[in-house]
């Protein structure tokens, strides 16, 4: 029963999304929404834990006020205060730093950022005081055996861009729309620093999803706050997000990205050689361009069918009016052969996207063949008796081993249905 009331909310944020495809990024969030099994109001606990899945109360985690935000111009959408969910790291993690940066999409157009203001993913007055850690911020050795006991924060995100949005735009909107989330970030990071992230010995800033492309974004910025001498790295979960045209040849996501990029002002958040270069300087948002300029050493969790991208990159509605990818969008399981041949290419741009990065000898992946999205999240996908594997090891294990530098990481799954270890999404189960 449990099971089906997590389907069942997962299929109304799909239905919710189809009013518009902006809004419908806010989809995102499902990974972590997976755990709720309450769906009143924008205002409910999107972290809350299910009965099948619950979080110790000791791992419940209370909201933290930016304290300084206000005063220095660091706001949500709507003009409120940002938040952040820290719990202090213990024994030998006690001087070692775990940052999550929470998912949810972007909006693209005064519409759908004014409808987003009036969520939890634009405003602190929906935002869930207090959310359980699981997963990658598990305090249990069980579930999350390398980071159990590092101090663990998990950065709220309500900004709309990935926390790299400036405000010279603003005043075109004409909606009291702020567009602060490069303040946001470093205004973050001042306080995280001044709370004792300053004393860090190692560090790991992680995200899923639009928060996996802010990891990206700001992987960098990240390393340069911290000593040369301390250890520090990144962890991008489905955030490589592709280019590609869809299935009538259109290129959505493009066009959807050059509007968040114009509307926010995110030039000056992104690698500045690849601004000045590009002729369309809004491609840089794309991970496979950002990727080529970050010196810190980076690993990339993604499903090779994720069911996000396959739902809005390479199949969003518009290019299916007559439903025929419907019950295959729903379950890679109901997909025809002719449709899991279109999937396998998009799994192989995935992997054209990712050959430069494979040279990379400080970088690690773990790509696996699964109908997910997001999977650091959960612990069932993170690290649990029945989470997926390859090479015999869970992403926990394997972004460990790459952390501390155990092993060389660079997994990639053979194509599907070959990975009995997967744990695909079925949203036609209702």
């Amino acid at each position: 029963m449990a099971t089906n009331l997590r389907i069942r909310f997962l299929v109304w944020l799909r239905r919710w999304s189809k009013r518009d495809w902006a809004i419908a990024i806010a989809v995102f969030t499902i990974t972590i929404f997976v755990l709720t099994f309450t769906i009143n109001s924008f205002s409910d606990d999107p972290d809350s834990p299910s009965p099948v899945d619950a979080t110790a109360d000791d791992d419940v985690v209370d909201l933290t006020f930016l304290r300084n935000a206000k005063s220095r111009g660091a706001l949500c959408l709507d003009g409120s205060v940002p938040g952040y969910h820290f719990k202090k790291g213990f024994g030998s993690g006690s001087e070692n730093w775990l940052l999550h940066v929470e998912g949810g999409g972007w909006c693209a157009n005064r519409e759908s950022c004014s409808f987003r203001a009036k969520t939890q993913l634009g405003s602190l007055n929906y935002m869930t005081r207090r959310v359980p850690f699981s997963g990658i911020l598990s305090s249990d050795p069980s579930q999350n055996p390398d980071f159990f006991n590092w101090n663990k924060v998990k950065l709220r995100y309500c900004d709309g861009a990935s926390f790299a949005g400036h405000p010279e735009t603003e005043l075109k909107t004409g909606n009291n729309l702020f567009f602060r989330g490069q303040l946001i970030w470093e205004e973050l990071m001042d306080e995280l620093l001044s709370i004792g992230m300053s004393r860090a010995k190692q560090a790991l800033l992680s995200g899923c999803s639009a928060g996996g492309l802010a990891t990206l974004i700001h992987c960098d910025d990240f390393r340069k706050l911290l000593p040369k001498d301390v250890v520090v790295k990144c962890l991008a979960d489905a955030g490589f997000f592709l280019d590609e045209k869809d299935v009538v040849g259109n290129y959505t996501m493009r066009s959807f990205y050059h509007d968040v990029f114009t509307l926010q002002s995110l030039a000056k958040s992104l690698p500045k050689e690849c601004v000045e270069k590009m002729k369309e300087p809004s491609e840089c948002l794309f991970p496979h361009e950002i990727i080529k300029h970050i010196k810190t050493p980076v690993f990339l969790v993604n499903p090779a069918y994720d069911w996000w991208q396959i739902q809005n990159v390479l199949i969003p509605d518009t290019s299916d009016p007559h439903g025929y990818w419907q019950k295959c969008r729903q379950s890679i399981l109901k997909c025809n052969p002719r449709q899991i041949e279109i999937l396998h290419g998009f799994r192989n741009s995935l992997l054209r996207g990712l050959s430069d990065f494979l040279k990379n000898k400080d970088g690690g992946m773990f790509i696996n063949s699964c109908f997910a999205h997001c999977q650091t999240w959960l612990t069932d996908t993170w690290h649990s008796p029945n989470s997926p594997r390859l090479n015999n090891k869970s992403i926990a294990e394997s972004v460990g081993d790459w952390y501390f530098n155990k092993r060389v990481v660079k997994e990639i799954d053979c194509p599907y249905p070959c990975d009995p270890t997967c744990i695909h999404v079925d949203f036609s189960q209702t």
